[in-house]
């Protein structure tokens, strides 16, 4: 296991922390039971920060935060475990493309009365089921004129118990029973309602009287503002693979999501992942962009990339790993890859918070890259070994490793440690104005 720790980190990096207390992001979530008391699914909540509110503008943005916190950030393990997801889809999210990034299997998509009732949505909405997904009608609090036809587009009725007049709640389940809709029954706050809820034969239940909303923290990694929107450029110019693999290595921040998303649920790869351009073909070109444009729009407010000094060190280290790896005789292009990929996530716990190998037990990464993390095995371990010392200014490690790494030497580490900066700061030079890119709704999300 890496002994890396805030406390403990290399010279260069230690320094770049002076100053800078690490940005956590924040996630909500409630249990929802069955009849039996158990716990089948959390409904995804946003939250600002530990005082379990959902300080928040717009309804669309919170939306975003949520998803990307929940597969990018913590993970889909860390937020749900085996347990299904419920996420309120508000705002001008329901028509954006960018939802589809959501594995169908893990995740219920919320949708309000209010968002509901309006025509154009519910084509939205169907549009949604044929994709895959289930659909829950959010905040039913009596009857109202759309309900015929609104009720055929939704697997789910949730009642609100607090504002919904007792007498309507018997009629709407009745109603609601006699088209095989699964009924959630909202704010549940005592005993009494749980068990009125019981007897009217709803099937899952939540509310106060359970569980209030636990929030869940991790260290967050956000890419740059000016990153994404680079990103969001290239991809919408129609890369090939290779073209999108130099962005993304500009980018470590993404590559670790997408590496979390890729892992997610939604591919179904059975085997490991072992270089970025594996990643690009797991998820696909349009995951890929969709996943840009929510990263965009949960993150308004652009966050330069050299703001996050752990972000900024992985980045120097995985170039310094590329560039050392290919002075190596019979060197090819996978071990390049790999040298990039294991330079990226060696931070990975310090930058997202947790223990390593819970992290990378959720990862689709090769064997090798694992090994090197945890034990510094393998030549990659030894990479690894070679760019920590360079790091720290170790001269007698970096001797003894380049013994190993012939025909590596002090001298070409120093080269090489000074190209990876250059290559790292490269796109933070100057602040990019992007033209040309699609009238696309606020920041960069495309709508249908």
């Amino acid at each position: 296991m890496s002994d890396l720790t805030h406390d403990n980190l290399p010279e260069a990096g230690a320094s770049m922390l002076q100053g800078l207390e690490p940005e956590n992001s924040y996630l909500g979530r409630q249990p929802i039971l069955n009849r039996d008391g158990a716990l089948i699914a959390f409904e995804l909540l946003f939250r600002s920060g530990t005082d379990n509110l959902a300080n928040h503008l717009d309804d669309g943005q919170a939306t975003a935060h949520v998803v990307a916190r929940a597969i990018g950030e913590m993970g889909v393990d860390t937020a749900l475990g085996p347990h299904l997801g419920f996420v309120n889809i508000g705002g001008n999210m329901l028509v954006d493309q960018s939802l589809r990034i959501i594995p169908p299997a893990r995740f219920i998509l919320e949708i309000p009365v209010s968002v509901a009732r309006d025509p154009e949505n519910l084509k939205h909405c169907e549009m949604l089921r044929e994709a895959g997904y289930r659909l829950a009608l959010d905040d039913v609090t009596g009857m109202f004129d759309e309900l015929p036809e609104v009720l055929p587009h939704f697997d789910f009725i949730k009642i609100d118990f607090v504002r919904c007049p007792r007498e309507q709640i018997a009629q709407l389940v009745v109603l609601f029973k006699q088209h095989q809709k699964t009924l959630i029954a909202l704010k549940v706050e005592s005993l009494e309602e749980y068990g009125l809820a019981k007897e009217l034969g709803f099937n899952l239940f939540q509310g106060y009287y359970f569980a209030r909303p636990e929030v869940l923290s991790s260290r967050r990694a956000s890419a740059s503002h000016a990153a994404l929107l680079r990103l969001l450029q290239v991809l919408f110019a129609d890369p090939d693979t290779v073209e999108l693999e130099v962005e993304l290595k500009l980018n470590p921040t993404v590559v670790m999501h997408l590496m979390r998303l890729v892992n997610s649920g939604a591919f179904g790869l059975g085997r490991n992942v072992s270089s970025i351009r594996e990643a690009i073909m797991a998820a696909g070109i349009d995951r890929i962009t969709r996943w840009t444009q929510l990263l965009l729009y949960a993150d308004r407010s652009g966050v330069p990339f050299d703001s996050d000094p752990l972000v900024q060190l992985a980045s120097v280290r995985a170039h310094f790993m590329e560039r050392a790896a290919s002075r190596l005789h019979n060197h090819d292009r996978r071990l390049l890859d790999s040298a990039f990929l294991t330079g990226v996530f060696s931070l990975i716990d310090v930058v997202f918070g947790g223990a390593i190998e819970d992290i990378l037990s959720g990862l689709a990464l090769s064997e090798p890259i694992t090994e090197a993390i945890l034990h510094r095995r393998g030549v990659l371990g030894q990479l690894l070994a070679l760019a920590e010392a360079a790091e720290r200014g170790d001269q007698a490690t970096i001797e003894a490793q380049c013994r190993d790494l012939w025909p590596m030497t002090a001298s070409t580490v120093a080269e090489d440690s000074l190209s990876a900066v250059e290559l790292a700061n490269a796109h933070t030079q100057d602040n990019l104005t992007v033209e040309g890119l699609p009238d696309a709704g606020p920041v960069g999300i495309q709508n249908t």
